[in-house]
C-alpha cells in the first residue's frame, strides 16, 4: 500500500515562499497520479493541484495558477508543491494523496495523511 507523508509547512509573511514534499513509501511513486488538497478553517477540502504519472500533465486550481508549481521525483519518491506569492488565503492544511487521473477534475483515491500546515501571516 503507497503511504504519502507531507511535509514543509510553517509560517510565512505575506509575498514568502514554502515548499511542500509529499514522500511515498511501500509502493512506487511513479505507478500514481498524485493530487494537492487543501482545508482551511470552516470550509471544505479543496484540490490545489494534480500531476500525472509521468509528470507529463499538470493541473492548478484558478486561484493558484501562476504561483504555485508541482513537480515530482520519481527516483526519490518525491512529489513536490512550490507556492510562491503566498497570501493569507492559502492559509489551510495542505495533503497529498493518490488521484485516480491528473485532470480537470482529480478525484481522491488514496488515504489521506495528517497534511502539513501553512499559514500566511498579513
Amino acid at each position: 500500500q503507497l503511504q504519502l507523508v507531507e511535509s514543509g509547512g510553517g509560517l510565512v509573511q505575506s509575498g514568502g515562499s514554502l515548499r511542500l514534499s509529499c514522500t511515498a513509501s511501500g509502493l512506487r511513486l511513479d505507478y500514481y497520479a498524485i493530487g494537492w488538497f487543501r482545508q482551511a478553517p470552516g470550509k471544505e477540502r479543496e484540490g490545489v493541484s494534480c500531476i500525472s504519472s509521468s509528470g507529463g500533465r499538470r493541473n492548478y486550481a484558478d486561484s493558484v495558477k501562476g504561483r504555485f508549481t508541482i513537480s515530482r521525483d520519481n527516483a526519490k519518491a518525491t512529489v513536490f508543491l512550490q507556492m510562491n506569492s503566498l497570501v493569507p488565503e492559502d492559509t489551510a492544511v495542505y495533503y497529498c494523496v493518490v488521484v485516480r487521473t491528473c485532470g480537470s477534475d482529480y478525484p481522491a483515491i488514496g488515504y489521506w495523511g495528517q497534511g502539513t500546515q501553512v499559514t500566511v501571516s498579513s
